[in-house]
């Protein structure tokens, strides 16, 4: 993994982003946050289930005017989505929002993208620059159209002069509390785009694939996209867009920070893909470990445990993963043996097998 770049550090509510902070797992409402209880609620969950930031879609006025009840219950900073109409920013921001995130290109003239600058910096409020592939200036859509070549190269660089532009407008009015992203939905052309941005400006960089899908496919693309981007050191917070239960979105973006290095996990879950030589329902199995481990969290307790191993047979049980804190492996006639720190402790039937792995999980590494 590549040195991680350094950006300046900005503060999101009492959040620090980037100059060297821990890269943050962020995700957006999906209620009608005219209906402040029920973001509430999804707010909670998103939380509970990992979330740091969250961002609230603010469409109009009535939505604006919840916002300081929803700031007020949230247990994590807020940040108000922001389209078109500027009044909006100025609302949230007098409203107590920990961060605004605009779109270049239809907030409309520079005075009133001055307006929410100056409002935000009295504030010391951050502003997100959002550069996304659908909603890009006409006038760098008609440059791009011009251009022939490598598509999402084009699509990169027009990402950039979107995002750079909107930058300098609010550089100008002295605005320098910045974070950016520059999302599309192809893989190729965001990475693209934030390596190039990432050698143009030290601004803490939001990853993340636009538009990205339903859970499988939006969990594979963001993950090559982010994981790749990650692990060259760029990337300050992420989202994980999917068609799908936000939470899932937090879940996903936990397991990219993990595989990437940059989280540890609590615990690791390793398990084989199985073959021919399996002899117990591993599938089974696997989901009520994580089923378990999904428990303990929910409840408020840390897992101190390392590694936990669930595999289909003695060659991948003890042996390949005998540096596994606690693990399962299958047994002939549908048996499972328990080992702890790479020693046997038996072989047992598969439901008291299971019993005994949940005792041996909560007698010494539940806190």
């Amino acid at each position: 993994m590549k040195k991680y770049r350094k950006t300046r550090k900005i503060h999101i509510g009492t959040l620090s982003v980037g100059g060297g902070s821990p890269v943050t797992v962020q995700s957006m409402t999906n209620t009608d946050t005219r209906n402040a209880g029920a973001t509430v609620v999804q707010i909670n969950e998103l939380w509970k289930a990992g979330c740091e930031i969250v961002r609230v879609a603010v469409p109009d006025r009535t939505a604006a005017e919840k916002l300081n009840v929803i700031i007020a219950e949230s247990p994590i900073p807020v940040i108000a989505d922001i389209h078109f109409d500027h009044r909006l920013a100025l609302m949230a921001i007098k409203a107590g929002i920990h961060g605004i995130r605009i779109n270049p290109g239809n907030i409309g003239d520079a005075k009133k993208v001055r307006s929410i600058a100056e409002a935000a910096g009295e504030k010391n409020i951050p502003i997100r620059v959002g550069a996304n592939s659908g909603s890009l200036p006409k006038s760098i859509i008609g440059k791009m159209n011009l251009k022939s070549g490598d598509r999402d190269e084009t699509l990169a660089d027009a990402l950039v002069e979107s995002a750079m532009n909107e930058c300098r407008l609010l550089e100008k009015y002295g605005f320098k509390n910045i974070k950016v992203s520059l999302k599309a939905s192809s893989v190729p052309a965001t990475v693209k785009a934030y390596r190039k941005f990432a050698d143009l400006a030290d601004y803490p960089l939001h990853l993340g694939i636009t538009e990205a899908g339903t859970l499988l496919r939006g969990t594979i693309k963001s993950s090559i996209g982010i994981g790749t981007l990650l692990l060259e050191g760029i990337g300050d917070t992420i989202r994980v867009s999917l068609t799908a239960d936000p939470v899932e979105e937090v879940k996903m973006g936990i397991m990219i920070l993990e595989s990437a290095g940059l989280r540890r996990a609590e615990p690791e879950i390793v398990s084989c893909p199985t073959c021919g030589r399996t002899e117990i329902n591993l599938f089974g199995l696997v989901e009520k470990i994580e089923s378990e481990i999904e428990k303990i969290k929910a409840s408020g307790k840390r897992i101190k445990i390392r590694k936990i191993a669930v595999m289909g047979c003695a060659v991948n049980g003890p042996g390949e993963a005998k540096d596994a804190d606690l693990g399962m492996a299958g047994s002939r006639n549908g048996m499972v043996a328990i080992f702890k720190k790479g020693k046997m402790k038996g072989v047992f039937p598969e439901d008291e097998a299971l019993k005994i792995f949940r005792e041996e999980l909560y007698k010494s590494d539940v806190i």
